[in-house]
């Protein structure tokens, strides 16, 4: 059974702005649309930047760093341009009674 942490209220994260928080395995970022909750590693792929510190569109469902440029697919955590060539974790964001709720560890 997937363990989850509350990372914070729903409300706490605008819609298309980007927040970290801490989960046991690491630094995680989410973020969101009208339509669900993302949760990926925090620090870029492309040069250990700080993705907090980037943009989601919300049209596409990617996320820029503000670093390096790279690009993600906000649901694989693929990345799909920039320098950066390997995949961010993604990790299960659920909402529950208003609450952010992340998983503990990575999904697969």
């Amino acid at each position: 059974m997937t363990e989850f942490v509350r990372v914070g209220a729903l409300a706490e994260i605008p819609e298309g702005e980007l927040r970290a928080y801490d989960v046991p395995s690491g630094r995680v970022v989410v973020t969101h649309d009208e339509r669900r909750l993302f949760a990926l590693s925090e620090t870029c792929t492309g040069h250990g930047c700080a993705l907090a510190d980037g943009t989601f569109d919300d049209r596409s469902d990617r996320l820029l760093c503000a670093a390096c440029e790279s690009v993600f697919d906000a649901e694989t955590g693929e990345p799909l341009e920039g320098p950066a060539r390997d995949p961010l974790a993604v990790f299960t964001a659920r909402e529950v009674d208003g609450w952010v709720e992340i998983s503990a560890e990575p999904v697969g």
